[in-house]
């Protein structure tokens, strides 16, 4: 195995992980940005009022996006399972 492999396994880490956690994170931007505009305008500074919508939309997204993020590491452990064999050859 050499350096151009490994950096290929770990960019095909990295990437696997940026796409499973994507969604939770863009909705968890996205609810604390309207958040965040909704207590300036309203002028209410209370800090836990971010934490309800953000903790219900983010699990919702979780659970709807659950079937791809499985899918995403069944596929990355198959490609793991490959080089690892490759590496025996």
């Amino acid at each position: 195995m050499n350096v151009n492999q490994i950096l290929e396994i770990n960019r095909d880490l990295f990437y696997t992980a940026l796409i499973v956690a994507m969604p939770a994170l863009a909705i968890s931007l996205l609810v604390g940005l309207l958040v965040s505009l909704f207590q300036t305008v309203t002028s209410l500074q209370d800090q836990t009022i971010g934490y309800v919508p953000k903790i219900l939309l983010v699990g919702l997204v979780i659970v709807l996006t659950m079937a791809f993020s499985l899918q995403q590491a069944v596929d990355f452990t198959y490609r793991m399972y490959t080089h690892a064999a490759g590496v025996t050859r």
